[in-house]
């Protein structure tokens, strides 16, 4: 058997690539890759080392052989010019020559050794030129130009490729000027297509911002001459996505640069890490170091282009005499502007100054200009630690910092980057980079913290305590980082932080309180019936105070505007209004009233006698007027009237209807009515809102059609789901967590809450319905809530009696739907 540990050399296999031809190179290649002692950036130099060789022989070979002229040479360009080729990289190659050979002669070089590359099912992108012409196809196409910056010589005439080099990045540095904003602009075209690498669940790590097309084009930048990127920590961040990728290209096979979630564990363990959060992680901090990088960069290409573009009018107006140096305006004590960025003033001392660091970062973000490299590097590395508790002033700067808006961004990440906001908040480490695996939301915990302080600082005026509004808003997730319920740790971390930066215990206490209960408002509002007095006494006990209610009700729009444009709709926002009302009300001393079921409207009765005339369904479908018509997806305006003679099984039928037809449920209402004396008889009413998935709604004939066939069996409501899930199966290789089913505690005084979380589906609400049946419960109501693949649902049940289910009962109830839905 062989031993595995023998150290096989690059020198060896390149020699056997050699000896061997297409196949040796191909053995060899297979040994080099599965070498579990080498990888990183020894196994990508080896590996580009081996296909030098095996393409130099090829080269020479068909030289030999075809009797082909000195002046021709193969180069390789781009990943591969730089010696960096990963497990399915692409072999980016020039054939240049110096036109002393015929057409044929050169196609049949180049025959000679495309062939075989495509024979091995590698990827090859290919061309053959005279150094003029790559010159000329670099002028027109900026992608070719940014390939030959890393030429390198691989066969033939080494001359030829010496030259090339020269005069290429002669161009580049000459053109500089020009091409660089062009370059730039790619680079923001590519991000708005792609977003933020930091960010992404599913990240493309080469063409989202901060990937490796960014680490290319730092480093064109750098050889223009005109800038250079900060260095430190660049070559590691870089290293770390190759490392990735090639990890990547090994598990699937494949060569693709998109991270998706169900490579993301297997991913991890070929690089020895803990799991796919570790890997993210680890994604996330070189993507954003590129990211930081490339920020830092571009300004500095602006101001030299800028300094280049004054100087010639400058000479004029000044008859040829020097110009000063740049003018420095004060911003804050120790905090000047200069030339577009915020700089630390002659005479600052951070050593002396504890404060400074926060106080320029406010006056950067109010000023809305970003901090200089060297200002927040000369902070991080002098400035002396604030005292516990932090000075009325610290706390002052942080909260004018987090109140200044969109700009607040930009100046959180560059302290960031050097480490200034964990040395100022411990805590914060345990939520950086860290992913939110949940597709409703768009940004990673700490960018997601720093969003709805963002958020919030549109709300200030609606609240008596817009520092407490901020501080919420950047501490409500901050118990991510732990296990359990992040908001009970939060709550917890929250208080201990409030202390430390100087709150007294009163705010402190309220703080604590918001984080505790910074999903009680949107919660409560789309998943519980807020005509229970019940529901309304809940909420207030908890909130307390009409001031707490007041900053919950601005940090729970502040929340969900920041999550992303799943969460926070003008439908939830009516109905968080709603609930802010009712229990105003309660805190300001007056009991909530157990209203009545209101009465049934003349539509409503309309339906329910023809209904009850024609013993089967009536349907009507129609538009409402809502508060939001410019948000049709959210299905606030359609509402969907169904009656039918009382009888079991209808809320699953009609459900399983809707599905077949694609129509979400947004919000469900069921009531029974009680007809006329002189008539007799009930008739339940659903009272639905309802979206389509896409296209157009159905028409009402069309689903009281199927309802009818449902309700009498004959329509196969699980086939027919069961048939679309086979035509259009969901990606494999995604395992959803099971579904959880709860009674509620305080949920109701007149019926029992049963609350339903699970992975939304086609047929949810169907099934659920089917289980309820079966429990030989009635329900009263339904509250349907979806964000993004989570369905929160929550069912009003009573028993025959129609009061609340008893203890035991109740969770037999919960115990069975959860076993439908899992089986």
């Amino acid at each position: 058997m062989e031993n595995r540990s023998r150290r096989v050399t690059s020198v060896d296999v390149r020699t056997e690539a050699e000896d061997s031809g297409p196949s040796g190179y191909a053995a060899a290649r297979l040994r080099l890759l599965h070498q579990e002692a080498r990888s990183g950036p020894p196994r990508r130099s080896a590996l580009a080392e081996l296909t030098d060789g095996w393409l130099s022989g090829l080269f020479a070979a068909g030289a030999a052989d075809l009797g082909a002229p000195r002046g021709a040479a193969l180069v390789a360009v781009g990943g591969y010019g730089r010696g960096e080729l990963s497990p399915r990289s692409d072999l980016d190659l020039l054939l240049l020559h110096d036109g002393s050979a015929g057409p044929g002669a050169l196609a049949a070089l180049a025959d000679r050794i495309w062939y075989p590359v495509w024979d091995l099912g590698l990827s090859l992108d290919h061309s053959v030129r005279t150094p003029a012409e790559a010159r000329a196809t670099a002028a027109d196409d900026l992608k070719v130009q940014l390939g030959l910056l890393d030429a390198r010589h691989v066969a033939g005439d080494l001359g030829l490729t010496t030259a090339l080099r020269a005069t290429v990045l002669a161009d580049w540095r000459n053109q500089a000027p020009k091409r660089l904003p062009e370059l730039r602009e790619l680079c923001a075209e590519r991000a708005e297509r792609q977003g933020e690498l930091s960010h992404l669940l599913e990240p493309d790590l080469k063409e989202a911002r901060g990937g490796l097309r960014d680490a290319t084009a730092l480093r064109a930048v750098a050889a223009s001459w005109l800038a250079d990127a900060p260095r430190e920590g660049l070559a590691d961040a870089r290293r770390a996505l190759l490392d990735v990728r090639d990890a990547l290209h090994l598990t699937t096979g494949r060569a693709t640069d998109r991270l998706a979630l169900q490579e993301q564990d297997q991913v991890a363990a070929e690089l020895g890490l803990l799991d796919a959060d570790t890997l993210l992680r680890q994604v996330y901090e070189a993507a954003r170091t590129l990211s930081y990088a490339g920020d830092v960069t571009w300004r500095e290409v602006s101001r030299v282009l800028r300094a280049r573009g004054a100087r010639p009018r400058l000479r004029g107006l000044l008859g040829g005499a020097r110009t000063t140096a740049a003018e420095r305006s004060p911003l804050a004590e120790g905090v000047v502007e200069q030339d577009g960025e915020v700089v630390l003033a002659r005479a600052a001392r951070p050593e002396r100054d504890p404060v400074l660091p926060l106080r320029a970062a406010a006056a950067a973000a109010q000023a809305g200009l970003p901090l200089s490299l060297h200002a927040v590097r000369h902070l991080a590395a002098t400035a002396r630690p604030l005292p516990t508790p932090w000075p009325a002033e610290a706390r002052e700067q942080l909260v004018t910092l987090l109140g200044a808006g969109r700009p607040t961004v930009q100046v959180w990440e560059a302290l960031e980057a050097e480490g200034l906001i964990t040395r100022l908040l411990p805590d914060w480490e345990r939520v950086r980079c860290r992913p939110q695996r949940n597709a409703v939301h768009t940004w990673t915990v700490d960018r997601h913290l720093v969003e709805t302080a963002v958020r919030a600082s549109a709300l200030t005026r609606r609240v008596g305590r817009p520092d407490l509004l901020l501080m919420a808003g950047l501490l409500h997730d901050i118990g991510k980082g732990w296990p359990g319920d992040h908001s009970v740790a939060g709550e917890i971390i929250a208080r201990d932080v409030a202390t430390r930066i100087g709150f007294d215990s009163t705010d402190a206490a309220v703080l604590a309180r918001l984080v505790r209960h910074h999903l009680l408002l949107v919660e409560t509002a789309t998943r519980r019936d807020l005509d229970d007095p019940a529901t309304v006494k809940t909420v207030a006990e908890a909130v307390g105070t009409q001031g707490t209610l007041e900053l919950l009700h601005a940090l729970t729009e502040a929340d969900a505007l920041a999550t992303g444009p799943a969460a926070w709709s003008s439908w939830r926002g009516c109905l968080v209004t709603d609930l802010v009302r009712r229990v105003g009300a309660v805190l300001a001393g007056n009991e909530p009233v157990e209203r009545p079921e209101p009465p049934a409207s003349a539509e409503q009765e309309r339906l329910a006698l023809e209904a009850f005339r024609t013993g089967g369904p009536v349907l009507s479908l129609r538009t409402r007027a809502g508060p939001a018509p410019e948000e049709p997806a959210e299905g606030l305006g359609v509402e969907l009237l169904i009656a039918v003679p009382e009888r079991p099984g209808i809320l699953a039928a009609a459900a399983g209807v809707l599905a077949t037809h694609r129509l979400t449920v947004r919000t469900a209402e069921l009531r029974v009515l009680e007809l006329p004396s002189e008539v007799g008889g009930s008739v339940l009413l659903l009272d639905w809102r309802v979206a389509a998935e896409y296209g157009s709604l159905p028409q009402a004939a069309r689903l009281r059609s199927d309802l009818v066939r449902a309700l009498d069996g004959s329509l196969d409501i699980a086939g027919r789901l069961a048939e679309r899930d086979a035509a259009h199966p969901r990606r494999r290789g995604v395992l959803a967590p099971p579904p959880r089913v709860a009674v509620a505690s305080a949920g109701s005084r007149r019926a029992t809450v049963i609350e339903v979380r699970a992975q939304d589906a086609p047929g949810l609400l169907h099934r659920i319905g089917l289980a309820l049946e079966a429990a030989g419960v009635r329900v009263r109501s339904a509250h349907v809530s979806t964000l993004g693949a989570n369905a929160v649902d929550a069912f009003y049940v009573t028993g025959a009696d129609g009061g609340p289910l008893a203890g035991e009962r109740a969770a037999e109830v919960a115990r069975g739907v959860e076993a439908a839905l899992r089986g």
